[in-house]
């Protein structure tokens, strides 16, 4: 069987910088950062008080019927949202698919359960100002919010999904932190590639502005301390860079088969020409990571037909630490030669399970408007990132693709290799 070709008919952003890939797309080309303070919980006490978070949203212009709210966390709102601005951009409509061909993959990550949900099942099981595990079963659990699963498990992003959008295809929850929306996508493409679904809805969304998660980012990642300063705090592969900035959203985009858009006349926004995946092993091994990068690139460009020469540009990992930003840095070099790199964590931080499908929306766009935003923060080279940053002002070009690219600190690597709509 011949493969079929992959479009992407469909763009939906919820991100710090703007929602919706028309506000997303202003932003980027504005310069504008979308770091800021902590406004979602009160961070005093933390060393670390900044964040890109979403302001602006509200999900009941998005979540229907409302009462489904009741049941989700922010990570499903921000899918769900994301889920219904890639369908509209798709321009399809209840009841136009067979929902048997319509199935959602998503990127994802581990929820925390709010306070306000738990608090009473907690104070249930204390016993003189102290937390008693085995009252749990009998004083606890009875105690907890029937439905508290709904809301936490990583999974019910795509399940919420599939209920609204009435999808019943293929329906799978990838958590593997940064790469998980890419991975995402790319399983997406093989499920329509093999005939599993005419259409499918894919990338990513994620919220960790949750306290515990912050006190565990400060013990466990290498954050950036800027607080004073926040839209300059994520400055990847520049030389006085000081750690990543965490931050919240989702991007989803609709695929279809070139012959399922072209059918119901839908509009083209771009081609998913190739994925690959790769791992450092061991896992968490710095010296294993820059060949599984370099791996995992030379394998998508093979996929894809390319050489790094038809590039337009990397859309690179970047995350703003000292020792990733130069492993990554190696290894684009290795790998690509001196073709662009633009960095948009720059713009809004370490998005998580999210990054990979908030930038590769970013990439698609760039590469369909032929003028790639440039990378914020970049103002001193550092010798150990020897690769062409592109930074300044927005940078002219007329390759024929880009290549996403996403890692995670246990090793996990992939990329996605896409060209614009006219290709």
């Amino acid at each position: 069987m011949a493969a079929r070709d992959i479009v992407i008919t469909g763009i939906g952003v919820v991100t710090p910088i703007g929602i919706g890939r028309e506000a997303f797309w202003s932003a980027l080309l504005a310069g504008r950062s979308g770091v800021g303070p902590i406004t979602s919980f009160d961070p005093r006490g933390l060393q670390v008080r900044i964040a890109g978070e979403v302001h602006d949203f509200d999900p009941k212009q998005y979540v229907k019927p409302r009462k489904s709210l009741k049941v989700m966390s922010r990570d499903s709102q921000f899918a769900v949202t994301a889920a219904d601005l890639a369908w509209d951009d798709a321009g399809l409509a209840a009841g136009t698919l067979d929902p048997e061909r319509i199935g959602a993959v998503l990127g994802a990550e581990r929820i925390r359960n709010e306070f306000s949900d738990i608090e009473a099942a907690y104070r249930a099981c204390g016993v003189e100002g102290r937390f008693e595990p085995g009252l749990w079963p009998t004083r606890g659990a009875p105690e907890g919010y029937p439905l508290m699963l709904l809301k936490n498990l990583p999974n019910m992003l795509g399940s919420f999904i599939s209920i609204l959008k009435d999808a019943r295809g293929p329906n799978n929850t990838i958590c593997q932190a940064e790469a998980g929306s890419l991975l995402a996508i790319g399983e997406a493409a093989a499920c329509l590639q093999r005939g599993a679904a005419d259409a499918m809805i894919a990338g990513g969304a994620t919220s960790r502005m949750h306290p515990i998660d912050w006190v565990r980012a400060e013990l466990m990642d290498e954050l950036s301390h800027e607080v004073d300063n926040p839209t300059s705090a994520s400055r990847p592969f520049d030389a006085r860079r000081s750690g990543q900035v965490r931050g919240e959203g989702g991007a989803l985009f609709v695929l279809e088969t070139r012959e399922h858009a072209a059918a119901r006349g839908a509009r083209i926004l771009g081609h998913v020409l190739s994925w690959a995946s790769s791992a450092a092993i061991p896992a968490g091994s710095a010296a294993a990571l820059p060949a599984a990068i370099e791996r995992t690139i030379l394998a998508a460009l093979k996929s894809a037909r390319l050489d790094s020469s038809q590039l337009a540009f990397v859309s690179a990992h970047g995350l703003s630490t000292r020792k990733h930003d130069a492993i990554e840095a190696l290894a684009l070099r290795a790998a690509i030669g001196a073709r662009p790199v633009v960095a948009f964590k720059s713009y809004f931080g370490n998005l998580l399970a999210a990054g990979g499908a908030v930038e590769l929306a970013a990439a698609i766009l760039a590469i369909n408007e032929g003028l790639l935003p440039p990378t914020l923060n970049y103002e001193v080279p550092d010798p150990s990132c020897p690769i062409e940053v592109v930074h300044g002002e927005p940078l002219r070009h007329g390759g024929a693709a880009a290549l996403a690219l996403n890692f995670t600190a246990a090793g996990q690597v992939a990329a996605v290799v896409v060209a614009p709509a006219q290709s």
